[in-house]
């Protein structure tokens, strides 16, 4: 079974919900992106994302847009974020997903893509930018594999709910607000109803994502979904000057916070 699949059927045996960060690969190294991934894993998150850089990554903010720059000015290419994922899985089995967009995995070639996950140790991806015409060909490919291809609706979505989390597996991703990804002090969607609205179509786990910077704001919104997803606090985190030592410390404390805040 998918390492996805199996994390969020022990949390609900468990009743808990999952916390999944999100790292870009490669900032401010592949060495600290395992040390990374280590450290949050210790921290008590139960799903890692790590973010392929991309020079024009339309889903992200100001803060992961610069991880994303950083990362590819010191050299990171897809082929290096798989051999480091592959070290990562000697240490580690905890689900790792990919969060890229559609022209890495075309440049990439589909079946080479999925082939070489599946031989690192991936357990998911998530394409902001794949088109709902051309998921059924991706998500065939992704199913020879056993790769969850999880399908992101946003507060705009309404209707085509149904059509984006038809065929999708894993989870949901619940994008919180319109907009691009940064964190926030607030969300201004009504959390209950968007999520309820996305049960009425589906019964994947729903994990919420963009925006929550806090473990108060995990706190608040961890009620009503499966999972809490946080991304531009920790690269902020990262981003700070320090060293490799200063970085994992500052992620794994902050981390802790979250895991703690929504259990």
């Amino acid at each position: 079974m998918n390492r996805i699949v199996e994390k969020f059927n022990y949390l609900k045996e468990k009743n808990q919900k999952a916390f999944i960060p999100f790292v870009t690969a490669g900032d401010p190294d592949l060495d600290t992106t395992l040390e990374l991934v280590l450290a949050l894993e210790r921290a008590g998150a139960d799903i890692i994302e790590l973010g392929i850089p991309y020079s024009d990554p339309m889903a992200d903010g100001p803060v992961i847009q610069a991880s994303s720059t950083r990362a590819l000015a010191n050299g990171t290419k897809i082929n290096s974020i798989m051999d480091k994922v592959k070290e990562i899985r000697e240490k580690t089995q905890i689900p790792l997903i990919y969060l890229l967009y559609y022209n890495s995995v075309f440049k990439y070639g589909p079946e080479r893509f999925f082939e070489r996950c599946k031989a690192v140790g991936v357990d998911g991806l998530i394409i902001p930018d794949l088109p709902l015409e051309e998921r059924a060909e991706v998500i065939e490919i992704a199913d020879r594999y056993d790769i969850c291809i999880i399908p992101m609706v946003a507060p705009t979505s309404n209707d085509r709910i149904k059509a984006i989390t038809n065929l999708g597996k894993g989870f949901v991703y619940c994008v919180s607000v319109n907009g691009v990804t940064g964190t926030r002090q607030k969300l201004n969607t009504d959390i209950k109803e968007y999520m309820d609205l996305i049960s009425s179509y589906t019964d994947m786990p729903k994990a919420l994502g963009f925006g929550i910077s806090n473990a108060e704001m995990a706190k608040t919104y961890a009620p009503y979904c499966e999972a809490i997803i946080v991304g531009s606090a920790i690269i902020k985190l990262v981003a700070e000057v320090g060293t490799q030592e200063e970085i994992i410390k500052r992620v794994y404390d902050f981390s802790v916070e979250i895991k703690d805040a929504i259990n």
